[in-house]
């Protein structure tokens, strides 16, 4: 019975030995999120947020860890593009339940940055609600007093994994 269980130790020690070893990068998988940018469908990940409550958040959203980091905050506003979240109006995807987020300055177009000024939207009257695609269409919406942005000064690096025009 040793001699038995020497041999089938040696003989996995030399299968583990001759396994195929991994080339070239690790890769991993983080769960994207569906959103827009000017009109058309998006999908980009969430990494790092300013905000514990915020990071908090889209951890148990995404069910993949975002990480806390509070210097985001102190990024230049001249580097940050913006992202709008809906706190009401139509259900959907977004954070809060709501429709899908709404992203300005895609990849490809000048003020692109995968680090993101979070606006909170509010529609003042939810019956009016409608979904919007754009961050054109969004600002409209405020001209028309029709809902509120607020910019509570957080951070998110969420850069685009697939849009119209790349991917990945």
């Amino acid at each position: 019975m040793k001699k038995l269980i020497i041999l089938l130790i040696t003989v996995m020690m030399i299968l583990t030995a001759c396994a195929p070893k991994q080339s070239g990068p690790a890769k991993a998988e983080l769960p994207a999120g569906r959103a827009y940018a000017d009109g058309k469908e998006i999908y980009f990940v969430h990494t790092e947020a300013s905000d514990p409550g915020v990071a908090d958040k889209l951890t148990a959203m995404m069910k993949s860890p975002v990480l806390l980091v509070p210097s985001l905050a102190n990024v230049p506003a001249e580097s940050l593009a913006n992202v709008y979240v809906f706190t009401n109006g139509l259900a959907g995807s977004g954070p809060f339940g709501f429709q899908p987020d709404v992203f300005d300055n895609p990849p490809g177009t000048d003020g692109y940055s995968p680090l993101r000024r979070l606006n909170v939207i509010t529609w003042l009257d939810e019956n009016k609600a409608r979904e919007l695609k754009s961050a054109s269409e969004v600002l409209d919406a405020q001209t028309a007093g029709e809902l509120t942005i607020e910019q509570p000064g957080v951070v998110i690096n969420m850069p685009f994994v697939l849009w119209d025009g790349g991917m990945r």
